[in-house]
């Protein structure tokens, strides 16, 4: 029983241990493996992440709704995969993105799931949501942060629906602001387009806002490098490699119109005659984006130099990514003070005390085979010490032969009786002593004794077995067994688990 009382701890022990890492150690990880990057051609005088405005980059969300499983809305099912999903966002976001203190946050689009389709109660419930996955209503996010956003497909729909539904790009702007803006990060441009508008129909009114925007963007000051953002990628050609980074197969160009010429319903990434003129116009040292899911690098050649393209998975993993990813960005250097700044873990637990030895591990022939021979080896090595203190602390006695010499014996050592019959073995081998006073009396054959054990004798002198009774006895005392572990392991780590749960979900 002692036995199984260790097993019961170690296990309580391994799913502390288990719980701990994966609500907490998993995220210290991921954070002591990021640092915010410097470049190497930057004098060193610059290259501290201090010297440099320090953005941290995130991309779709998509936060779960009503759309996204096609069940009820008020199903227990989306209710606990809306929380499990918007936790795991949260943890990410506090633990591993706000440790590293950015001086600013960009989200690259796609912030709800079902945006363009939700109402306007539904809507404002994932918005209210959104603003507490990322920290925005508490003291943990400086309010001197600034948050720039890009709108997404899952955001307004693509170009085909706006002409339906103008009304989500209203209110999608009204909480977020214009889909196609300019801001600065020391001395560098980000460029934000609305990406779904630009392959539109060419009458629509947002393609032609967006295509005047970019066109009349103010060059400023031509010494300082642009980034363009837009949330779905440019164009690449099929089975272009997308790097090392990259856990998925790459997805290629797939392009869905309305009928009529009335815009587009789908599309992985621009066209190439959008994604070479954007090049043309801005001339961005770099592009990010969003949309795809999944991490992918990749190099656009253009007559100005090659333009690298940097596209960040979700960091949500119901959108397909068990490792949420984020970017860590610096641009620099900075201007003045006064500019802009457990299943498998489960099932081993059952197993382990289903099949655990009720004696432990050395009722097992092998386990005590090992100790046995263990046990040799020891006292071999240890003989010599050992008879050393026996004839120490052994007391003797003087025995005097026929001839009259002395000898000395040790004395036998008393051993208390073990069980209560009649005959005791006090050396080894077969010999038996027997109390002279019960000499007389006649011994119990063994044969007897040995079927008295193992049957009963009915009253007609017929044997009943009692095998089956055993075997059922000892299933239900490791069943029993088992139950009982089952919940010590509960009553230790239910709770451990719920204070996790919720210390990073409740408002700070």
């Amino acid at each position: 029983m002692q036995s199984v009382t260790r097993l019961t701890l170690l296990l309580c022990a391994a799913w502390a241990a288990a719980l701990l890492y994966g609500e907490m150690g998993a995220y210290w990880a991921a954070h002591l493996s990021c640092s915010w990057p410097s470049s190497s051609s930057s004098p060193p005088s610059s290259l501290s992440p201090n010297n440099h405005v320090k953005i941290a980059v995130v991309a779709d969300p998509q936060l779960m709704d009503s759309t996204s499983l096609g069940l009820p809305p008020s199903s227990i099912a989306l209710q606990a995969a809306e929380f499990y999903t918007d936790l795991n966002m949260r943890r990410s976001f506090q633990s591993v993105v706000l440790p590293f203190k950015p001086d600013m946050l960009l989200f690259l689009g796609d912030h709800f799931d079902g945006g363009p389709y939700m109402s306007n109660e539904e809507w404002h419930e994932s918005l209210s949501r959104f603003k507490h996955i990322f920290s925005m209503n508490e003291h943990i996010t400086n309010p001197n942060i600034p948050i720039y956003y890009l709108s997404g497909n899952h955001d307004i729909g693509y170009s085909a629906f706006h002409k339906i539904h103008p009304e989500v790009i209203s209110r999608y702007e009204k909480e977020f602001g214009s889909r196609n803006y300019q801001f600065s990060a020391g001395k560098v441009d980000f460029v934000v387009v609305d990406a779904q508008t630009l392959d539109g129909a060419k009458e629509s009114k947002e393609r032609s806002s967006s295509w005047e925007f970019i066109k009349a963007l103010s060059p400023g000051n031509k010494t300082n490098p642009k980034v363009l953002l837009t949330h779905i990628p440019l164009y690449r050609p099929d089975n272009s490699p997308c790097g090392p980074h990259r856990s998925s197969p790459v997805i290629n160009q797939r392009v869905s119109n309305a009928a009529m010429d009335q815009g587009i319903t789908y599309q992985n990434y621009l066209s190439k005659e959008t994604s070479d003129l954007l090049l043309h116009l801005l001339k961005p040292v770099l592009v990010l984006s969003g949309h795809d899911h999944d991490q992918c690098t990749v190099v656009h050649p253009t007559p100005f130099g090659p333009v690298t393209e940097h596209t960040l998975g979700t960091i949500s993993w119901q959108q397909g990514n068990l490792y949420p990813s984020f970017m860590l960005l610096s641009a620099g250097p900075k201007l003045p003070a006064n500019s802009t700044d457990i299943e498998h873990e489960f099932v081993v637990t059952l197993l382990l005390l289903i099949l655990w030895p009720t004696n432990g591990l050395r009722s097992l022939p092998y386990v005590n085979s090992f100790v046995s021979f263990m046990r040799s080896v020891a006292a071999e090595l240890f003989s010599r010490t050992k008879e050393k203190d026996d004839e120490e602390d052994g007391e003797y006695e003087m025995v005097w032969d026929a001839e009259g010499s002395m000898h000395l014996v040790k004395k036998a050592v008393a051993r208390t009786p073990s069980t209560s019959s009649d005959s005791r073995t006090t050396g080894r081998g077969n010999v038996v002593a027997r109390p002279t006073a019960r000499k007389n009396q006649p011994e119990p054959d063994s044969s007897v004794l040995v079927e008295m054990s193992s049957e009963m004798i009915s009253e007609d002198g017929g044997k009943v077995p009692r095998s089956s009774k055993l075997k059922i006895r000892r299933v239900l005392q490791r069943l029993f067994r088992v139950i009982q572990s089952i919940v010590v392991i509960a009553a230790l780590n239910v709770p451990l688990y719920m204070m996790l749960l919720f210390k990073d979900w409740i408002d700070r």
